[in-house]
C-alpha cells in the first residue's frame, strides 16, 4: 500500500463517526479541517547543531562495547512511552544503557534502537528512531501520542547525526534478526553495559557535579520554605514540591521519588508518601537528588530539626550517623574492597548501640559475620551504592565486580549511614523512638583518596544549625 493510499484511507477513517470505540474522545474530522489542515505552513529550516559536549565520550562507550562483542549483532532499545492511565503516559525516559552509549538524554525519542552490526574490523553503529512525519500525513495531525501538532517539533534525522556524531536511519528500516543479542534480554549484553558504567568519564563526573549543585540549592529551598510546610496539614507534600520546583527548572527533575520524612515517618527507610504534618520539635529526613538533563542524578540525605536546633538525644543519634560516615569515608580508598566501606560504618553503629545498651550482646559479638548482625535492626540497609546515569548505578553488574569489588578511581558512589528507632520499638527507651536519621553524601574516588562531592551541603549538627539560622534570617 503506498503513503498516498494509507493517508486517503486515514481521512476516511478520521471523518467518519467513531465506533465501538474504547474511548468518547475522539472526535471526528470535518472535511474542511482535512482539506486545509495539510497547507498554509512555512518551510522549516533544516539546522545542523554543533555536536554534544558527549558524543566523543559516547563514542568511546560504543567502541568499549564493540570491542567485548566481536561478531555479535546488539539490539539496544531505549524504550517505549509507559502508560500512566487510560490515556496518558508517564513523561518518557531512555534505557540508561541507550543514554549512556549514544549520549541521547532528556531529549531521547520513544521506540528508538542502537543497533551494532558486525563487521570484519568491529561494528557499524546505527540510530533507528521514527523520523518526524511531513505535515501532508496524518500522523501530524492526528496521532496525539507522537504527531508534532500535539507534542510540538520532533529531530530531523540528519539534525540527530550531527548532534550525536551518529549513523541515523527511520525506524521503519530496522527489522530484528535470529541471533540478536537484545538489552534486558541477554544477560551477558545487559551485564556488560552495567559493568562499563562503573568507571566514570570526564563528562560523566561534571555531570554529577552539576547534579550535587543544583541539588544544594533544592536543599537551601527547603529550609527557606520549612515555615509554610509547617503550617500546612501536608507538611512533607511542601518540602517535596519546593524540591521539585528547582529540580524542574534548573534540570530534569528528581532522579528518584523525593523522601520527605519528617517525625518517626523517617524511620521507614522509603516513605515517598509524603503526607505528614512537619511539626516542630521533629526532625526530617529529607533524601532527595536532581536529575540534569543529561540524566546523571545525584542522590543527598540531610536530616534536620524542624525548630532550628538538635534536641540533646537527636544531636546524640545524628553525631553518631555523621561519626559512622566519615569512618566509612576514611576507609575508602583506591584498593578497598568497595564492602568493606559499609563495614567501617557498621563497627560504628555496632558500638554506639551496644554503648547504649541497645544490644543483647557486645559489638564484637554483633559484628560477628555469622552469628551476629544485632544491631543491623537499627540500620537494615547499607551504606554505599554506586551513582550515575541511574540512582542505583551498575545494578545488574556481577557481584565480584561491585559489592565484592575493588575500588577504583573514577568510580562515584553514596556514602549513607543511617539509625532509626522506630516508633513502636520496645527494645529501645522511649526518648528514641521516632528518631530516624540518615547522611548521605556523593562520593568520587580518584587516586589520591575520596573526594566528597556534595561537603558543601552542611554535614555536622553544628553546621546544619547554623545553615538553618542563616536561611532562615
Amino acid at each position: 500500500m503506498s503513503t498516498g493510499e494509507h493517508d486517503t484511507i486515514a481521512e476516511e477513517a478520521a471523518a467518519a463517526p467513531v465506533e465501538n470505540s474504547s474511548t468518547n474522545r475522539k472526535q471526528p474530522f470535518p472535511r474542511g479541517f482535512l482539506e486545509t489542515i495539510s497547507t498554509g505552513w512555512a518551510e522549516r529550516p533544516e539546522t545542523v547543531p554543533q555536536p554534544r559536549a558527549q558524543a566523543p565520550f559516547a563514542a568511546k562507550r560504543r567502541a568499549a562495547l564493540s570491542a567485548a562483542f566481536p561478531g555479535k549483532r546488539l539490539v539496544l532499545p531505549a524504550g517505549s512511552l509507559k502508560q500512566r492511565s487510560n490515556d496518558t503516559d508517564y513523561v518518557f525516559r531512555a534505557h540508561s544503557a541507550f543514554a549512556h552509549l549514544t549520549g541521547w538524554a532528556s531529549d531521547a525519542e520513544p521506540d528508538s534502537v542502537l543497533v551494532f552490526e558486525p563487521t570484519d574490523d568491529g561494528h557499524d553503529v546505527t540510530l533507528y528512531f521514527r523520523e518526524r512525519a511531513d505535515r501532508t500525513t496524518t500522523e501530524f495531525y492526528a496521532d496525539a501520542t507522537i504527531g508534532e501538532f500535539w507534542i510540538g517539533p520532533r529531530p530531523s534525522l540528519a539534525g540527530v547525526a550531527a548532534d550525536l556524531q551518529i549513523a541515523t536511519a527511520h525506524l521503519h528500516e530496522f527489522a530484528p534478526a535470529d541471533g540478536d543479542l537484545v538489552l534486558d534480554e541477554d544477560d551477558t549484553l545487559t551485564r556488560t553495559v552495567s559493568e562499563l558504567r562503573l568507571i566514570k568519564d570526564e563528562f560523566e563526573i561534571a555531570e554529577m557535579r552539576r547534579a550535587v549543585e543544583i541539588t544544594a540549592n533544592g536543599f537551601d529551598d527547603i529550609i527557606r520554605e520549612l515555615p509554610a510546610a509547617i503550617a500546612h496539614v501536608r507538611g512533607e507534600r511542601v518540602v517535596e514540591g519546593v524540591f521539585h520546583r528547582r529540580a524542574r527548572e534548573d534540570g530534569n527533575g528528581e532522579g528518584y521519588d523525593t523522601i520527605a520524612a519528617s517525625g518517626p515517618h523517617a524511620c521507614y527507610l522509603h516513605w515517598t508518601r509524603n503526607d505528614g504534618v512537619v511539626a516542630p520539635g521533629d526532625l526530617i529526613l529529607v533524601d532527595a537528588g536532581v536529575e540534569a538533563d543529561s540524566l546523571y542524578t545525584a542522590d543527598i540525605t540531610r536530616t534536620l530539626p524542624v525548630s532550628g536546633t538538635f534536641t540533646e538525644v537527636q544531636r546524640r543519634v545524628y553525631e553518631t550517623v555523621r561519626e559512622a560516615a566519615d569512618a566509612a569515608f576514611a576507609a575508602a580508598r583506591v584498593g578497598v574492597r568497595f564492602r568493606d566501606v559499609h563495614a567501617a560504618a557498621m563497627a560504628v553503629i555496632a558500638e554506639r548501640t551496644a554503648e547504649w545498651g541497645l544490644l543483647p550482646v557486645t559489638a564484637e559479638e554483633a559484628l560477628d559475620a555469622d552469628a551476629g548482625g544485632q544491631h543491623r535492626r537499627y540500620m537494615v540497609h547499607g551504606t554505599s551504592h554506586h551513582l550515575g546515569i541511574d540512582v542505583h548505578d551498575c545494578a545488574q553488574a556481577r557481584r565480584e565486580m561491585y559489592y565484592d569489588g575493588i575500588l577504583a578511581p573514577g568510580m562515584v558512589f553514596t556514602i549513607e549511614p543511617g539509625l532509626y528507632f522506630q516508633i513502636d520499638d520496645l527494645t529501645v527507651p522511649a526518648e528514641l523512638r521516632g528518631i530516624g536519621v540518615r547522611i548521605e553524601d556523593d562520593i568520587l574516588m580518584t587516586e589520591d583518596g575520596p573526594v566528597n562531592l556534595s561537603a558543601g551541603i552542611p554535614r555536622t549538627a553544628d553546621e546544619v544549625e547554623a545553615w538553618m539560622a542563616r536561611l532562615r534570617g
